[in-house]
């Protein structure tokens, strides 16, 4: 004979079925929520600056607060700073007067990257100390991490200030021991200088051997920042050529709030650009692919597709 306790029990089990049945139609299967990572570079504005305007800035200028309050709208898993993360030098003082008050609301989150602005302040100390151990170790400023089933490499482009990029440098040996250590479907890298751009900057081939060394293990996604532009480049190889199969794609994401530079002669392979909106890119990491989005804070301008991994 059933207890009228085991009748309870068994009622409670069965209530429980029935309304879970209710909640999802016959054949659905839940939606399987990917990580989310949000990018971008050039960021907060100096205190001083003349379009700071108490953390607001203009219309045009000193945009860190907007590009940050979409961070915090977002659910992001995981926020890349592209570099030039704190204008004009990287001071730690400037630091916590105006990138705190804005991307640092994420601060727990943050991956960064350091820009040639950071520099600025000998050894980048106000950007070491800031991020703390998220930096990587001071005087390098390079490390890796997997996210989503991903790897991601946060490099540090000012080859100067670190013993050289090129193929046989301290951070491209690395690097390459790195990538070897970690092959996953899907590899992502960010750093500061662009290795192709149609911004007044241009390409940088001090960063080749890095771009070298990514190619030949895989890698599928670059983003960078340091000219103040959005631009989504084709999958390209070492050369700056075309490459479907096994080229890397590139993403310039100096969105983050300092200004707005101009697009000027257009490289090759070059997709999409704009210089008119700050806001940030958004990736969706999947198991084998990603989606992009550029997501803007001022401005109207939005890009967005989708790419397998290699």
């Amino acid at each position: 004979m059933t207890s009228p306790r085991g009748k309870v029990s068994a009622l409670v089990f069965f209530s429980v079925i029935a309304l879970l049945g209710a909640a999802a139609p016959t054949g659905a299967t839940p939606k399987m929520r990917y990580p989310v990572i949000a990018a971008a570079g050039d960021i907060a504005c100096d205190p001083f600056d003349g379009s700071y305007d108490g953390g607001g800035g203009t219309s045009s200028a000193c945009r860190q607060l907007a590009t940050s309050n979409l961070l915090l709208r977002g659910s992001y898993t995981a926020v890349l700073t592209l570099g030039d993360n704190q204008y004009e030098d990287g001071a730690y003082a400037k630091y916590l007067f105006s990138y705190a008050r804005s991307w640092g609301r994420v601060k727990r989150i943050t991956r960064p990257a350091p820009g040639n602005h950071e520099y600025e302040t000998r050894g980048a100390s106000g950007y070491f100390r800031y991020f703390g151990r998220a930096a990587g170790p001071p005087g390098r400023g390079y490390y890796s991490f997997d996210l989503g089933g991903w790897h991601f490499v946060s490099l540090n482009s000012n080859c100067s200030e670190i013993g050289g990029c090129q193929e046989g440098s301290p951070e491209e040996r690395w690097l390459r021991r790195d990538l070897a250590a970690h092959r996953t479907t899907c590899t992502l890298a960010y750093w500061h200088h662009p290795r192709f751009s149609s911004g007044p900057h241009g390409n940088d081939e001090s960063v080749s051997g890095l771009w070298h060394a990514l190619y030949d293990y895989g890698a599928d996604v670059v983003l960078s920042g340091h000219d103040h532009d959005y631009e989504r480049f084709a999958p390209q190889n070492v050369a700056g050529a075309l490459d479907r199969a096994q080229g890397i794609r590139e993403f310039v994401v100096g969105t983050g709030g300092k200004s707005h530079y101009g697009i000027g002669s257009l490289q090759p392979h070059s997709q999409v650009h704009d210089s008119t909106s700050f806001g940030i890119l958004a990736l969706t990491l999947k198991p084998r692919s990603y989606d992009w989005r550029f997501v803007p804070a001022v401005g109207s301008f939005t890009d967005r597709g989708s790419a397998r991994c290699h």
